[in-house]
């Protein structure tokens, strides 16, 4: 079978202070964080990824690089950093402190009706998930169709699960991705299955269910 394996980065100093991070440069990860990114290397172990892409995001990069060095790389056939998992764009809301940003107004939109949301000095929700998805669609599509792991974001995730379990695009606040967890996506010619989502299993315990 072949798989979209979606990989939330491990948990940043952003994450440890609380604060939306967005685009912004030199956000790394926590000592937590970099325990998780370790643990990734027996967690992703000797599953067969084909073709690794990788968000442009320090913190995505760092959560990535202990398994891209251990042995268990060596299935690799391309690896790439890929603006298209990207994280999304909050424009002015990057690097303010969350507590802060729930007392503004726009807050209960993004909760409640995301689709009509544009960050301001950013993209617009929908704008951040038809170009994850594209570029999914894309993968699916090839010619030559292996396993993809993706190491993006919590929301980007989201956006992508909603978009192919045909769910509405406001209801993707439902859905929990938590630091270092696997989503799973399995496809074939005619059909696409979530496999899992928000698990801090091992890549092989999942592939094989």
């Amino acid at each position: 079978m072949n798989h979209i394996i979606l990989l939330r980065h491990a948990h940043s100093q952003a994450n440890e202070k609380n604060i939306l991070a967005g685009r912004m440069s030199g956000v790394g990860l926590s000592d937590k964080g970099k325990g998780q990114a370790l643990s990734l290397v027996e967690r992703i172990g000797a599953a067969s990824i084909d073709h690794l892409h990788i968000s442009p995001m320090q913190r995505c990069q760092e959560t990535i690089q202990p398994w891209m060095l251990s042995k268990h790389s060596s299935t690799l056939k391309t690896s790439s950093i890929d603006d298209a998992f990207d994280e999304v764009d909050y424009g002015n809301w990057s690097g303010l402190p969350l507590n802060k940003l729930r007392k503004d107004p726009l807050w209960s939109v993004i909760q409640n009706k995301p689709s009509q949301v544009k960050f301001p000095g950013g993209e617009s929700i929908k704008a951040a998930q038809k170009r994850a998805v594209s570029q999914v669609d894309e993968l699916i599509g090839a010619r030559s169709k292996k396993n993809h792991l993706i190491v993006t974001h919590a929301d980007l995730i989201k956006l992508m699960v909603t978009h192919f379990i045909g769910n509405k695009l406001d209801n993707f606040q439902h859905i929990a991705i938590d630091p270092a967890t696997f989503t799973v996506l399995r496809y074939d010619t005619h059909h696409l299955d979530l496999l899992t989502t928000n698990s801090s299993d091992s890549l092989e315990r999942i592939l094989g269910k």
